[in-house]
């Protein structure tokens, strides 16, 4: 064979793993509304970049007559690219080529791109969409997904893993985007479930939907296992790379620093008059958030999903951060269940990856009743308290309002390691409300006028934040119009801050 027709051979095979299952599968995706995987994978990337690994594997199974069908590639394209000029590994699902289902040869892939995103130390993006396990390769199918699961966990806040669902995901295949630190979704088109709405109907006789039990919607306002949802691929895809520019490539380095037009020592008149007089009154957390933020960009992680806190990635003076503020707009900002797992969670991530915290408090104590008490918020809110505490990132706390009880000293308050812990003048920081406190301290007045009296006394003591700064819990009291300026002072000089934990194999947290 001469030269000529080997660069033909190549060219063609090359076309035929490119082709995936054919041009009528790839018809047949489209007409679902999805994309290919080399299609996503130009979508997301920096244009030009991508460079694919494994193109010509294909599986090695041979019951069931499965020998006599291959396909090169096996229905998992993976490789390494860039995203905002920084490299990212990738692999996407091929659902043209047997429904992106699992095979030895596709896991072996996987874990070959996991292995090289550790060695490289940057982080590795998942575009889901799979039938599942490859059922002719019986075991060997299962042992590829343990063998992927096994390096998410290694891997675990040592890079960052991002998974993007976008089309079926169901059984065991969910564990490894569970396993990893965001879940992105699409509307309608991308489901999760263990087991899906047959098994359902078989076992317990539950009529569900596809979409009811598993779709966006359901895993990002209900279950909470979704991080972002978008309304169709381009916008997830672009979401994600939204993600990746506030995030560092690895555990050893720091987040990216981006250049901005907005003035640190910005004065906000406005922020004056964001938390009202009356203490009772529900105000939007975000519209503080948005004010003090560069730019008012603000990346908000699971915004449908326990309301009542705050979690996401934005930039003060050009520096990634992670805020965590309660939402007084919403259950009155209260910690329950939900909302301290969804903090715990976040928490984590930004201490794994040396992004600061900035915490805004107004938190009037956790959520009381017999459903909180029975799903264990003793255990889950400790989730919250741990995840602070062991957090080793410089930490920014500001009460603007109420730090009432347990809640004020789970939200990163001086004594869990808050490195500055600012308040506003409206800040009240005490045991309990004054009504309530005055109702135990006062139980046998039955007098209103000497009641009401008793009530302003106990407000006048501890509705404000003096107490706690004459303690040293609480730095600085400062104006409301001076909070972007004092949280960028208080990040500069936090930045070079060294602190280490006792050494451990790992600490245990209440799960």
């Amino acid at each position: 064979m001469d030269l000529k027709s080997k660069f033909e051979q190549f060219e063609q095979l090359n076309k035929e793993a490119e082709a995936g299952g054919g041009q009528e599968r790839i018809e047949k995706q489209h007409a679902a509304g999805k994309k290919t995987a080399r299609e996503r994978i130009e979508e997301l990337l920096d244009a030009g970049t991508f460079n694919e690994i494994d193109k010509f594997v294909t599986h090695r199974a041979t019951d069931f007559g499965i020998d006599k069908k291959k396909y090169r590639g096996d229905g998992v394209v993976t490789g390494y690219g860039k995203i905002h000029g920084r490299l990212v590994y990738v692999f996407a699902q091929d659902f043209t080529v047997f429904g992106g289902t699992m095979s030895r040869s596709n896991a072996d892939k996987i874990v070959k791109i996991q292995e090289l995103a550790i060695k490289m130390g940057t982080p590795l993006i998942g575009l889901n969409d799979s039938g599942g396990a490859r059922i002719q390769e019986g075991v060997q199918s299962l042992a590829g997904y343990a063998d992927i699961f096994y390096n998410n966990v290694l891997s675990s806040g040592v890079i960052p893993q991002i998974s993007t669902i976008l089309g079926p995901c169901a059984g065991g295949a969910v564990y490894s985007p569970a396993l990893t630190d965001f879940i992105f979704m699409v509307n309608e088109t991308s489901h999760m479930f263990v087991t899906g709405p047959e098994v359902i109907k078989t076992v317990t006789h539950e009529n569900v939907s596809k979409e009811d039990l598993g779709g966006a919607v359901t895993h990002s306002s209900k279950s909470g296992v979704a991080h972002f949802t978008g309304d169709n691929e381009e916008q997830t895809l672009m979401m994600v790379r939204e993600l990746v520019s506030f995030i560092p490539s690895n555990n050893m380095e720091e987040p990216p620093v981006q250049t901005t037009t907005d003035p640190i020592d910005r004065k906000i008149e406005a922020l004056n008059e964001v938390v009202p007089v009356d203490p009772n009154k529900p105000y939007d957390m975000k519209d503080i958030i948005f004010k003090i933020i560069d730019d008012e960009h603000f990346l908000e992680v699971q915004p449908n999903y326990a309301a009542n806190i705050i979690i996401g990635f934005a930039r003060f003076g050009g520096k990634s951060v992670g805020i965590v503020a309660n939402q007084p707009a919403h259950l009155a900002g209260v910690l329950d269940i939900n909302s301290s797992a969804k903090a715990a969670r976040f928490v984590r991530f930004c201490d794994a990856f040396n992004i600061p915290l900035v915490t805004l408090v107004d938190v009037p104590g956790f959520l009381p009743g017999t459903q909180q008490e029975f799903g264990g918020i003793i255990k889950h809110g400790a989730k919250l308290l741990y995840a602070f505490a062991e957090a080793t990132v410089p930490k920014i706390t500001l009460i603007t309002r109420k730090a009432y009880g347990g809640a004020y000293d789970v939200m990163s308050s001086k004594h869990i390691g808050g490195d500055i812990n600012y308040a506003y003048p409206t800040a009240e920081i005490a045991v309990m409300g004054p009504e309530g406190a005055i109702n135990i301290l006062k139980r046998n007045i039955t007098d209103e006028k000497e009641k009401a009296e008793a009530v302003e006394e106990y407000r006048d003591a501890f509705a404000n934040p003096y107490r706690a700064a004459s303690l040293g819990y609480i730095d600085e009291i400062i104006y409301p119009e001076d909070t972007r300026e004092k949280i960028i002072n208080a990040l500069e000089m936090t930045h070079n801050k060294r602190k280490s934990n006792l050494p451990r194999k790992h600490g245990n947290i209440p799960l």
